[in-house]
């Protein structure tokens, strides 16, 4: 059985905003709005004009061999604060490795015009920034693990919010203190451009440096595309 088409309600010009207490009010963000039919076991994506729009969405792909989508990170990525022990960082004191997870990303809608990635690790549960490499080369596919040591040869690194270090720092959320469970974004980038954002030795790049240049070449219509894959972690024993 087909379904009937539901026709959507088109939003109205006016010279001011509305505001009414009755009603209730979304932000509008920029993407595709539509309906989404099951129909005999296959699911068909329509626009408000009627358009089919099953091939509009993004293939880029990021997957890790390090760990799964939505699962806990293993000790290999949890942080180690340096002259600690037992390692607070984990459950039982177990010390962490505090290795960047592999990662694999797959762009099939490549159109050759790609000139860099980024990586960037946020909890954003906490919301703190746990790496950034940027102006990794085009022909990258993934990085492996531990790509995130300090003077990694991958790219180039900003200093997080864990250590003040230019490399990865892994999970430590604090015991007891809910949320328990972080959620760690890994999110890469691709753009085309490479990000100059004016380093020096005596003043190096740190995470607002990077956000902001990302802030710009998503105004300039430099980020082509992103994909996410998360991370969980926690310190808290399950009772």
């Amino acid at each position: 059985m087909t379904l009937p088409r539901v026709q959507p309600i088109i939003p109205t010009w006016r010279k001011e905003p509305f505001d009414d207490p009755d009603w209730l009010f979304e932000f509008k963000y920029d993407g595709f709005r539509g309906l989404c039919y099951l129909e005999q076991g296959r699911s068909r994506f329509v626009s408000r004009n009627g358009s089919v729009q099953n091939n509009q969405g993004s293939s880029f792909r990021l997957t890790s061999s390090t760990f799964a989508n939505n699962t806990t990170l293993p000790i290999s990525a949890i942080w180690n604060p340096p002259s600690t022990s037992p390692n607070p960082c984990s459950i039982d004191g177990s010390p962490g490795g505090d290795q960047s997870p592999a990662l694999s990303w797959t762009r099939p809608q490549d159109q050759g015009n790609t000139r860099s990635f980024v990586v960037i690790l946020y909890d954003e549960t906490a919301g703190y920034f746990h790496w950034g490499m940027y102006n990794i080369t085009a022909s990258a596919t993934g990085l492996p693990q531990n790509a995130g040591v300090s003077g990694s040869h991958y790219g180039e690194q900003v200093q997080n919010d864990v250590s003040g270090a230019a490399q990865y720092d892994g999970p430590c959320p604090p015991p007891n203190r809910p949320p328990n469970v972080h959620h760690y974004v890994f999110t890469v980038y691709a753009l085309d451009t490479m990000l100059d954002l004016g380093s020096s030795a005596n003043f190096p790049a740190r995470v607002p440096s990077l956000y902001e240049a990302l802030v710009r070449a998503g105004e300039n219509g430099d980020i082509l595309e992103s994909a996410s894959i998360t991370g969980l972690y926690s310190t808290t024993p399950v009772k």
